[in-house]
């Protein structure tokens, strides 16, 4: 008898006893190999709202932030400058006060300055991207590995039965196989389009950070370009 004939043997006795059956049930039925499945998804979810929340509040930029420290710079305030940056929280902030700190030094030393500091503040935005990226890639395979103990199971049941196989003999170990598989690869993939979902987010807050960079350099220029 099959494996997909016993299944849906199984199911019509469901049906006709008008069983249901909960989604604490299946992962139950699931077996041991559920346990790391589901920690591992609450560990993902954890990493995403938090980064999430992160990376939308370091992507918010005020508008008129360059505008006041170019005139700060062009007047000579700058400690007002350096205050602002201070009182601004935001890795654009972070970055032009590493850049204002050191004027009067040569611009490529300044440049290389403010890249170094944008560096670091990508780094802390990308932190736990490896550990949700792991957990994209664990997910599926411990599903993987749930089917094939569940499998395991079933064949032994089987052998142990001889030729008094029953449906019930089977349920357990295909139970374990099927819903281990299913929960491994959905929380994968939800993972995988949370990853680069982030992902995503921070390559625009480079595109800012470089936008930035690049507006506070010529700043520094434009004094040159009037001589």
């Amino acid at each position: 008898m099959s494996i997909l004939l016993l299944l849906q043997q199984d199911a019509s006795l469901q049906a006709a006893g008008e069983m249901k059956i909960t989604l604490f049930d299946l992962a139950v039925k699931g077996g041991w190999v559920m346990i790391p499945i589901i920690l591992l998804s609450f560990i993902a979810a954890y990493i995403f709202a938090e980064r999430y929340y992160v990376i939308r509040k370091a992507s918010r930029e005020d508008t008129n932030f360059m505008n006041k420290i170019k005139d700060y710079i062009h007047d000579g305030k700058i400690e007002a400058a350096l205050a602002l940056c201070r009182s601004t929280n935001s890795p654009s902030a972070r970055m032009i006060e590493k850049g204002i700190s050191r004027l009067g030094r040569p611009l490529h030393d300044i440049n290389a300055a403010i890249e170094n500091v944008g560096k670091l503040e990508i780094s802390k935005l990308e932190k736990g991207f490896p550990t949700l990226a792991t957990i994209t890639a664990a997910e599926p395979m411990l599903g993987f590995l749930g089917t094939v103990i569940g499998m395991v199971k079933s064949f032994y049941a089987m052998s142990q039965a001889g030729n008094n196989v029953e449906i019930s003999t089977m349920s357990d170990g295909i139970y374990t196989a099927l819903i281990t598989t299913v929960a491994g690869l959905a929380i994968g993939i939800l993972c995988y389009f949370a990853y680069n979902m982030l992902v995503e987010r921070v390559e625009k807050v480079v595109f800012n950070l470089e936008a930035t960079l690049t507006e506070f350099m010529d700043i520094l220029n434009e004094p040159l370009k009037g001589k």
